[in-house]
């Protein structure tokens, strides 16, 4: 349950994971159909369009057609970045720069504290400037 003074986006957050478990439940352990067999379109670690957006709030803007290739550019290279990262590392980034937490609000979420939220995030950032380097 989300605690009762938290942000109304973190609300929708739970509700929304809530929603994603039921429908697990009801195509996952019926028999209906089998979604396992299904095939992503992605066969990266996340999908392309979480990527997309998180690389997208990652780089800033211009406004010549140059800046705004060497923009998707580099937002491709973040993407990409993004997807050979952790899946705990991808949380906090999206939490911090997609969803606009603070450190505390993503503590929260993620069911620690304040401080190794801090700590988690600032590994996070480490690891893509690191892959970015090479």
């Amino acid at each position: 349950m989300v605690d009762p003074r938290a942000p109304l986006f973190l609300w929708l957050r739970w509700i929304t994971g809530q929603k994603l478990h039921d429908l697990y439940e009801l195509h996952f352990r019926v028999q209906k159909r089998d979604a396992r067999r299904k095939v992503s379109l992605n066969p990266g670690a996340m999908p392309q369009a979480s990527s997309t957006a998180l690389a997208a709030r990652l780089t800033d803007e211009g406004s010549s057609p140059s800046e705004a290739a060497a923009r998707a550019e580099k937002r491709e290279r973040v993407r990409q970045a993004i997807d050979r990262m952790k899946p705990v590392d991808r949380e906090i980034l999206a939490l911090r720069f997609y969803e606009s937490l603070s450190s505390a609000e993503a503590a929260r979420v993620l069911g620690i504290q304040e401080e190794a939220a801090r700590k988690r995030y600032l590994r996070a950032m480490k690891r893509v400037k690191e892959i970015l380097q090479k």
